[in-house]
């Protein structure tokens, strides 16, 4: 991971266009290629980014990059192009004026999210009973791998489309997050078609289920004594 707190201009073209004047910035290069612009707030959300698998070109500036500056008027050092491998061209440009910090670090083979008893058994719950989410739906695989990590379940609806499902035990926006990541990198898989997510948990925050409708996920609350086998005639699952 290479990490640079930087003073820097960046801008966003794609689906919609965004612009992040002159700033103290840090920047994050993982090891899978994706980049990452962050503030000094927002906890863990960046202020814009591009998600693997994506490339990057570094340069020096030119002598007349430093006009495309409107907010102030620096020496631009280099410029970094971040080019996305959607089916629709999008490309992340970071303009440096200053390094203040760049380092490098080997992080290492990550072992993953462990997830607790009660989550792990309502994932495994989910896989044996995906007509929890409709009629005719089928379990396709378990921890459907993907270049950030694997979706906990990828099903199959009754008109046989993919549907990536999220579960958790409480489910908080950095959920929702998550699996809106999972569906961007899936989104690009041709085989896949265009996945659809589901927010699966045994309780929805507020928030959570506003940004996840926003987002165009849905939201399924389900009981995991219900799917234990337990007497809960009068109860629904969702």
């Amino acid at each position: 991971m290479r990490l640079v707190i930087a003073r820097c201009q960046v801008d966003y073209a794609g689906a919609l266009t965004a612009h992040l004047p002159m700033a103290n910035r840090l920047i994050m290069v993982k090891a899978d290629g994706s980049v990452s612009v962050h503030a000094d707030d927002r906890a863990y959300k960046p202020l814009n980014w591009m998600s693997a698998p994506c490339t990057l070109e570094v340069r020096p500036a030119e002598a007349d990059e430093a006009a495309v500056v409107a907010d102030l008027d620096p020496q631009i050092l280099e410029v970094w192009t971040v080019r996305g491998s959607g089916k629709e061209p999008s490309q992340l440009q970071i303009s440096i004026a200053e390094f203040l910090h760049d380092s490098e670090h080997e992080l290492g083979i990550d072992p993953g999210l462990q997830k607790d008893g009660v989550e792990a058994h309502l994932q495994a719950l989910l896989a044996e009973n995906p007509e929890t989410f409709g009629a005719g739906w089928t379990t396709v695989r378990r921890e459907f791998p993907t270049a950030i990590g694997p979706v906990d379940l990828l099903c199959k609806d009754s008109d046989g489309a993919y549907v990536a499902v999220e579960v958790k035990r409480r489910g908080e926006i950095d959920g929702v997050e998550q699996l809106t990541r999972y569906l961007e990198l899936m989104r690009r898989d041709t085989r896949l078609g265009k996945v659809r997510g589901i927010f699966a948990a045994q309780q929805i925050k507020p928030q959570a289920r506003v940004l996840a409708e926003d987002r165009g996920i849905t939201c399924v609350t389900v009981d995991y004594d219900a799917l234990r086998g337990m007497d809960h005639s009068e109860d629904r699952l969702f």
